[in-house]
């Protein structure tokens, strides 16, 4: 299935899919509100039936935008937005502490009939100004399916520190907060995905006991409001994901509010020295219709990395 890709230069990118639904937004423009920590991010995200499957500035949290790479706790810096945990003081407002993610331009943007294949360069910039780290990032849109009602897309980060002393990276969990350890690509859900299904390979645990797990692939099911009909997001690990700088577990919820993030520091600090990097590769299907373990293992076997 074809795919038409429009490009408003400096704001964002867009890919419709052949029956006109816009399938994926991805937003370069820097936000107006830097407690917010300004970054791109993808919204909307939807189904080829046009179903909604991802959140903007939902009203328990405003940094919340779509699916975006984020770091919560970040040598004492926020790079994910909003207010920063303290151990022993709780959740404080500390816009001295949220940094941002710069956009510096596109190496590539490669659209063929059904694939749109980008290079983006980021820099990490702390609240005072200092450039922390370089990002490479890829994003691939891909397999689109009318037939199955369905579509991937491949997110990469490659980060480099810039610094002359190491990066550490943490989570609220690792800053003293049980089971909250939340950092790393992370999807926000519409209000409506709130109570949805969620499952991963090899158990029956809900979202509850899966929080802080580790798997291959973890899926969020759910129905729509307004219309008669569910749709399925897919979070998967590359392999090579397994080697990476520090192992990843799940950080997810379905209530009170719909999140994932493929969290790379939930429970430990990781450190990245001074001039080297790191890299993860990841995969987002959205499907329509409910599936079942069985059909979202069976469509991932498909999908070669």
């Amino acid at each position: 299935m074809s795919i038409r890709v429009s490009h408003a230069h400096g704001e964002h990118i867009a890919v419709a899919a052949a029956n006109g639904t816009e399938i994926l937004r991805y937003v370069y423009r820097p936000d107006p509100d830097a407690f917010e920590s300004r970054k791109p991010y993808a919204h909307p995200l939807r189904t080829l039936a046009g179903r909604t499957v991802t959140g903007y500035r939902p009203n328990d949290h405003r940094w919340h935008k779509g699916l975006q790479m984020t770091a919560s706790h970040l040598s004492g810096q926020n790079f994910w937005g909003g207010n920063c945990y303290v151990h022993g003081q709780g959740y404080l407002r500390l816009p001295e502490r949220v940094g941002s993610m710069r956009h510096d331009g596109f190496p590539l943007i490669a659209a063929e009939d059904d694939r749109l294949t980008v290079a983006e360069d980021l820099t990490w910039v702390a609240n005072d100004g200092r450039e922390w780290a370089r990002e490479e990032r890829g994003l691939t849109v891909h397999s689109v399916d009318e037939t199955a009602g369905t579509w991937a897309l491949d997110w990469s980060i490659r980060l480099t520190n810039l610094r002359e002393e190491p990066l550490a990276f943490g989570s609220p969990t690792t800053a003293g907060r049980e089971m909250a350890g939340y950092t790393g690509l992370q999807w926000r859900g519409p209000r409506d995905y709130t109570g949805g299904t969620v499952f991963a390979p090899d158990t029956d645990a809900d979202a509850d006991k899966l929080m802080g797990s580790q798997s291959p692939w973890l899926a969020f099911t759910a129905e729509h409001d307004d219309v008669d009909a569910h749709s399925t997001v897919v979070f998967a690990h590359a392999p090579e994901n397994r080697d990476a700088i520090h192992e990843s577990h799940w950080f997810v919820r379905s209530e009170p509010f719909p999140t994932v993030a493929f969290s790379w520091a939930f429970f430990e600090e990781f450190e990245l020295p001074p001039g080297e990097a790191f890299g993860y590769r990841y995969r987002v299907v959205i499907a329509d219709g409910a599936w079942d373990r069985e059909q979202v293992a069976a469509h991932l076997e498909g999908l070669p990395w």
